[in-house]
């Protein structure tokens, strides 16, 4: 790309909890989702980790947004003032004239036709003219370096902050899927949840973050168990400050039926894998992606549960981001990407 480039080319992962741009093979942008805007006038204050910084501590008159809700857009408006700021964050990383900007997009692979629109319309609007759409499950599998083209079955499990999707690739294209609203934010409920319940603790969705970062695991026994975490806040009934030391044990327990949920999920994507791929499938293992995948020992749960092996993918955030800058390099190449019509 020239400095005076006619064309500007940027991937990006549209994600419910963060969103992330590559740009000539680099992540420039990896920041969350999130937009801060004057309540009166809808004027953008703030986007990315600007705007986080203010969630939960919002005066009158300022409000944030998450524009999207279980991987699809939620709010129209608020999707495009996010999409233009993050775009406009690289540009100025790199100053340039670019008069036309493509743009390859991740969407989960559950979208509906509106969904998919949702998407598209609010990508051409922050200025993308040549807006191509790739399956999310399709993104992370290129991201792990898979070869997504070969006739024999990849299963992708990528646990994303409002999907878990599940697909089987063959021959450059998803032969069976499921995709699930249950994931990395159901887990943060759960530990809300929890803190409230069993201990009287208010926890805000940051802290609840915080706790799932810090102690989460899927199992509850450890190889090498993270220390405890110590969370402050306000009794729920007197409202005075306490202090609660959480065990992973803990926090196990608590995030159980949920782990439950994607697993049953994992074994319906298996039953409704053709028999041919399904045997590629167990032979390879099944391939572990999004932040969901950095939960300790939920590899292991998995493996003992269905007796294949599930693999992390060796950066798990960032999968589906690269294998859509992948996907952006080889445009005329894969013929399932979406072009917008």
């Amino acid at each position: 790309m020239g400095f005076f480039s006619f064309t500007q080319e940027i991937a990006m992962d549209l994600g419910t909890a963060n969103s992330i741009i590559i740009h000539n093979n680099k992540i420039v942008v990896d920041e969350p989702s999130v937009v801060a805007v004057e309540t009166k006038s809808d004027r953008v204050l703030a986007v990315g980790k600007q705007a986080h910084l203010m969630e939960g501590k919002e005066p009158p008159g300022i409000r944030t947004i998450r524009p999207l809700r279980d991987g699809v857009i939620a709010d129209f408006t608020a999707a495009e003032q996010m999409i233009r700021g993050l775009v406009k964050l690289v540009g100025n990383k790199r100053r340039w004239f670019a008069p036309t900007l493509r743009m390859v997009v991740c969407i989960p692979s559950g979208s509906t036709e509106v969904e998919i629109r949702a998407v598209k319309d609010s990508s051409e609007h922050a200025g993308g003219r040549d807006v191509y759409l790739i399956p999310e499950p399709m993104a992370a599998a290129l991201g792990m370096g898979l070869d997504v083209e070969a006739p024999q079955g990849n299963m992708i499990v990528d646990i994303g902050g409002g999907t878990t999707e599940i697909a089987v690739i063959s021959l450059g294209g998803i032969v069976s899927n499921k995709s699930i609203r249950i994931a990395g934010n159901e887990l943060t409920a759960d530990i809300q949840e929890h803190m409230s319940r069993v201990h009287n603790l208010k926890v805000g969705v940051t802290m609840a973050e915080n706790i799932k970062i810090n102690v989460g695991s899927a199992l509850t026994e450890l190889d090498n168990p993270p220390e405890d975490f110590v969370v402050r806040g306000p009794n729920k009934i007197t409202a005075l400050p306490m202090e609660v030391s959480v065990s992973y044990q803990e926090v196990a327990h608590c995030i159980d039926k949920t782990i439950s949920k994607m697993e049953a999920a994992v074994l319906d994507a298996l039953e409704n894998t053709p028999p041919e791929l399904y045997s590629d499938v167990v032979e390879k293992g099944i391939y572990l992606a999004g932040g969901g995948a950095l939960l300790r020992g939920l590899d292991k749960r998995l493996t003992d549960k269905f007796n294949i092996t599930f693999h992390v993918a060796e950066d798990p955030l960032h999968a589906v981001a690269r294998g859509t800058g992948v996907a952006l390099k080889n445009i005329n190449r894969f013929s399932f990407l979406k072009k917008n019509s």
